[in-house]
């Protein structure tokens, strides 16, 4: 019998924003622990949340870049669990009325384009951080984190493979960088992933028991977890068993998931109406300003770009992987320079420079008018490609 996955992701991404959602503490990361909270982020009797308005702005134009539905009322909610780094016993989020719902994201699959839809755009709070190195045989709890500004993205179970799931992220990654709704830097946990998978013949419409894998802190473990899990729960399933829906952690040192408790059901979390807060209410007004201010989206400069400069689809892909190297390129190509030459330069003898400097290309001290005096000089014979390429290092 042939098998397929079935697999779901939610994206956390913590948003670019000063403050905290909910009160005016920093939203600072490798603080010293515990120095970014008050009685709001804490839960302390009385305290009262008032909410940031930046990371609306910025949750709007994250749904608004994946072509979602946006409801001009949402409703926070209260959604209860009890762990040593949530200081409340609950999280302040969004259930039954989120921000934006229906959107969809399109990335390059290994068998062409595809697409997966987007089921729910919400805001949250963040909860604090174990921390399992400070104190012998023992977890030591900061709460800088508590309180942080949070836009999750819950897809629909459209992904099959392992492959593809780590495609789909990395367009969603980029596209937000590219917003600058977040830096999605995973080693800060700025971007966090959480996949659902089942499996299921080949053919058949029903979905079996899914479980979820979490502490996952790279597109590759994301990649390496579901594969190990689908094959799993296939052994399973051919030797007569059941699969248990549980919530798993990936080590990614060992290279192995670990069961970590039984997966939970919405009903689990006793979501009730928060009421500290009113509904969101957003304009029209509002919306269209929003969708008006983001910028060209990656994918739209990637086909621009071959379109109109004919550059290969490789060029293309690496020119456009962030807005500073697109743009460099761009300004090149507005100084005279062939766009098919600017293109070899930037993505060969300048992104090797960037990585052995560890700058971007906004920060590059080789400015575009400076790398466009070089190449002319390689074009018209005055230095060699392999002399302007030593003193591109110089």
């Amino acid at each position: 019998m042939n098998w397929e996955a079935v697999i779901g992701v939610e994206i956390h991404l913590r948003l670019k924003t000063e403050h905290k959602l909910f009160c005016r503490d920093r939203a600072v990361f490798g603080a010293v622990p515990n120095t970014h909270v008050c009685p709001v982020c804490i839960g302390l009797p009385g305290a009262l949340p008032v909410l940031n308005p930046h990371a609306v702005e910025l949750a709007l134009q994250t749904a608004l870049a994946f072509g979602c539905s946006v409801h001009l009322e949402s409703a926070w909610a209260r959604k209860s669990y009890f762990y040593p780094d949530l200081p409340k016993g609950y999280q302040i989020t969004q259930f039954e009325k989120p921000i934006a719902t229906e959107g969809r994201v399109t990335f390059s699959s290994l068998e062409g384009e595809a697409s997966v839809r987007i089921r729910r755009v919400h805001i949250e709070e963040d909860a604090g951080k174990l921390l399992h190195d400070k104190a012998s045989g023992a977890s030591a709890i900061d709460l800088n984190r508590a309180g942080t500004a949070l836009v999750e993205i819950v897809t629909e179970p459209d992904l099959r493979m392992p492959e593809d799931v780590r495609s789909f992220l990395g367009e969603l990654k980029q596209t937000v960088e590219y917003i600058g709704a977040s830096d999605c830097n995973m080693e800060e946990g700025n971007l966090r992933v959480d996949a659902n998978v089942s499996v299921r013949p080949v053919g058949s419409t029903e979905l079996g028991n899914k479980t979820e894998i979490k502490n996952v802190n790279s597109f590759s473990g994301v990649e390496k977890a579901l594969s190990i899990e689908i094959k799993r729960q296939i052994s399973i399933i051919k030797d007569g068993g059941l699969v248990s829906q549980k919530t798993l952690l990936w080590d990614d040192h060992r290279s192995e998931l670990r069961e970590m408790r039984s997966k939970e059901e919405s009903d689990d979390y006793r979501y009730f109406p928060e009421p500290d807060l009113y509904p969101l209410l957003l304009s029209q007004k509002q919306v269209v300003a929003a969708l008006n201010s983001l910028p060209e989206l990656p994918r739209d400069r990637r086909y621009r770009f071959k379109k109109t400069y004919k550059l290969k689809h490789y060029d293309a892909e690496v020119l456009t992987q962030t807005t500073a190297n697109a743009d460099y390129f761009e300004d090149l190509v507005e100084i005279n320079v062939d766009p098919k030459v600017a293109a070899k330069w930037v993505t060969g003898p300048l992104q090797a420079l960037m990585n052995q400097r560890g700058e971007d290309a906004q920060s590059i001290p080789v400015r575009p008018e400076t790398m466009g005096e070089l190449i002319g000089l390689v074009e018209v014979g005055v230095v060699s490609e392999s002399a302007a390429k030593t003193v591109l290092v110089i």
